[in-house]
């Protein structure tokens, strides 16, 4: 029988639920730490980002409108899909990352950990982010955590799945949609994730995946106005001072860590990445009504 040929993928955007090439027509090639070409992806524009946030607002009524409890199921189903990929996870860990077998496998497990442990946040996080208030006068007052809207994410520049669904899933957990810029050098594993989010629970424009380079797309979405929240994880040190300053121009919430290089994605995540994108509600009611 003669050799046939590989079925190359063709990766695109994921923006609205669905998978759209950039209106810009461009492509950048990856490559493998050794420079060998893993695969071309799409170079997303700046229009491409607006018809991200647009996305991403048309979904966030149904998403935080969701219960809880509901959210947590969805997340958990994606949990579900991502172990059936672990091999294909892991496969593009050794190729774009350059990580040997064991430590990627290690990697996309602790990656598809880190999702049903914030799957399990989605019914609990108002317990801890909200409370109820002692107040002088006949009257109940609570602090209610509710979703900012619209966040824009720069995942992680040096790392590929764990770091992704490290700054993806608390902002989805508690009811924002996001759009999300892939790591310029390991984009694989955001447009592998895109796959899964489409063929999973998750509504359409829930989560929207960008590929390209952060430095054309962040200012975009840092200016946007209908952009509520953006976390500058993968943002360069040099340019997060410009970032926050188009941010600061409709009063954006916005989320900055150290460099991304610096932190150890497989520590504990602990819960500030899911208090970093709720707004607190406080609500009076007379006692006896």
């Amino acid at each position: 029988m003669p050799d046939r040929l590989d079925v190359r993928k063709t990766y695109k955007l994921f923006i609205g639920g669905a998978f759209p090439r950039s209106e810009s027509g461009r492509s950048y090639p990856v490559t493998g730490p050794d420079g060998t070409l893993l695969a071309h992806v799409a170079l997303a524009s700046r229009k491409d980002a607006r018809d991200a946030v647009t996305a991403a607002r048309a979904a966030f009524g149904r998403w935080s409108g969701a219960t809880a409890y509901n959210r947590g199921q969805v997340l958990y189903r994606v949990a579900e899909m991502l172990e059936g990929r672990l091999d294909q996870f892991t496969s593009q860990g050794v190729q774009n990352e350059g990580l040997d077998r064991a430590d990627a496998e290690r990697a996309v497990a602790a990656a598809i950990d880190r999702w049903v442990w914030y799957a399990g946040w989605t019914d609990k996080v108002a317990q801890v982010a909200g409370s109820a208030n002692p107040v002088a006068g006949p009257y109940f007052n609570f602090s209610v955590p509710e979703p900012a809207g619209v966040v824009a994410v720069l995942a992680p520049a040096g790392s590929g799945l764990l770091g992704l669904v490290s700054v993806v899933a608390p902002v989805i957990a508690t009811g924002n949609t996001a759009v999300v810029v892939a790591s310029e050098r390991y984009p694989l594993a955001a447009v592998t994730l895109a796959e899964v989010l489409a063929t999973s629970d998750v509504p359409g424009g829930v989560v929207n995946v960008l590929t390209g380079r952060a430095g054309e797309l962040a200012p975009v979405l840092a200016g946007h106005m209908d952009v509520n929240a953006i976390d500058l994880t993968g943002a360069k040190p040099p340019d997060r001072a410009d970032l926050e300053r188009l941010a600061a121009e409709n009063v954006k919430r916005v989320f900055a860590t150290g460099e991304d290089t610096d932190q150890d994605w497989a520590a504990a995540p602990g819960i500030r990445r899911l208090l970093a994108f709720l707004e607190t509600k406080t609500v009076w009611h007379p006692v006896g009504i």
